[in-house]
């Protein structure tokens, strides 16, 4: 790398320049939509979970949950500055941009980690806590630090570490984990590659640039897109499975099996279009209903649980 990239080198100690960030430089470190996701996958099993928590613990307890979840985003900044700053969509990110030294976000990001754990620890209890500290473990340290650099099953391993915050929240409330929070546990999981992947797509030239050996580049594009397409086949009929344990109800069942299809058919589209401009639509039209999948699963589980709208079948599984 050049001599002024040693400046932004998390290997460096980021001090050879002052720090020009603001607020909402240290808000954006935190990946606040990453934030938002997590506050809604955690507070869907802490929802779902039997038996019920006090409204300011559990208040407390998600704000803990997301602290967590910007603490391992921004130790996963602060680490992988260097091939965020030749990547063209993450070359502005405060840390290559140079307005947050590496020293600061680091400082930061381990500060919110212990303090995040701490608290949860203190106002729910220690299985909670402990399940925190070993996600922004496995986000920061297993999945940016060794698997994003050397495998391409970087994005299916290191899921696991987005899939975690239902099982949090199931514990905040029972202080154990049950098959609610892992049926949760498997949709984020199952859902992560054909999302990421679509992005990759789109974006192999940055990951080739960067040495990042994604999907796309290692075993090809059309690799890629035969597995997005068996991953989203298991993820259809997955994400119908609360309603069919009854911790879902009758809209949940609808929208699950409805967007569930919908998420089948765009991959498929991915699998069929495969040159020019087309098929980048087609893979950012997957990208972005991905998202908007997970999180109207979540949004009914909170409707019908929070609101009194659960309408459910008969148990048919459990």
């Amino acid at each position: 790398m050049s001599a002024a990239f040693d400046q932004i080198d998390p290997r460096h100690d980021g001090a050879a320049l002052p720090s020009t960030g603001e607020a909402r430089d240290f808000f954006v470190l935190l990946k606040p939509r990453v934030m938002f996701l997590v506050i809604v996958t955690a507070l869907g099993g802490l929802m779902v979970a039997p038996g019920s928590v006090n409204p300011i613990i559990g208040f407390a307890s998600l704000l803990a949950i997301a602290v967590g979840a910007g603490a391992s985003g921004c130790l996963n900044m602060w680490w992988d500055a260097d091939i965020d700053a030749v990547m063209s969509r993450t070359v502005d990110r405060p840390i290559p941009a140079g307005r947050i030294t590496p020293s600061e976000a680091l400082a930061f990001g381990l500060t919110l980690s212990i303090g995040s754990v701490l608290v949860l620890g203190l106002v729910a209890n220690l299985l909670a806590a402990a399940m925190l500290a070993f996600t922004i473990f496995f986000y920061a340290v297993v999945y940016s630090m060794w698997l994003k650099r050397s495998t391409p099953q970087n994005i299916v391993i290191g899921g696991a570490a987005g899939a975690f915050p239902p099982m949090i929240g199931e514990a905040v409330v029972t202080g154990d984990f049950g098959i609610r929070s892992l049926v949760l546990f498997a949709i984020i999981f199952l859902w992560t590659p054909p999302h990421f992947w679509a992005l990759a797509l789109v974006k192999s030239a940055d990951y080739a640039r960067a040495g990042i050996p994604m999907m796309p580049n290692v075993a090809g594009p059309a690799a890629t897109r035969r597995q997005m397409i068996l991953y989203s086949l298991l993820l259809a009929p997955v994400g119908v499975l609360p309603a069919l344990m009854g911790f879902g109800g009758m809209i949940y069942l609808a929208v699950s099996a409805i967007s569930g299809l919908l998420m089948v058919a765009l991959t498929l589209r991915v699998l069929r279009v495969t040159e020019g401009e087309p098929a980048t639509k087609a893979a950012y039209a997957l990208f972005g209903f991905s998202i908007l999948y997970l999180f109207l699963l979540f949004a009914v589980l909170l409707a019908e649980h929070g609101l009194g709208l659960m309408w459910a079948l008969p148990v048919v599984i459990g």
